[in-house]
């Protein structure tokens, strides 16, 4: 099973269950003037940014002080 496959099985549990597949944020925001879908600031107003993880200084930032990795917000979302 392939990482595709994988993903796919993924979206359709979480549709079973009745849960929106989450968009990861980005590691840093684009500064563009319509913020796009995954930007932090936009998900961090709305209250959609993963738990233990905040914005600082327009880079994704964890609350207690560690890096911020792909394979980390993966396992969050």
């Amino acid at each position: 099973m392939g990482k595709k496959d994988k993903a796919k099985k993924k979206a359709q549990d979480q549709a079973v269950a009745g849960e929106k597949p989450r968009k990861l944020p980005k590691r840093e925001c684009c500064a563009s003037k319509s913020k796009c879908g995954r930007c932090p600031l936009r998900m961090l107003k709305e209250g959609t940014l993963p738990e233990g993880y905040t914005v600082k200084k327009r880079k994704l930032v964890r609350v207690d002080g560690g890096k911020v990795t792909k394979k980390d917000l993966g396992k969050v979302a």
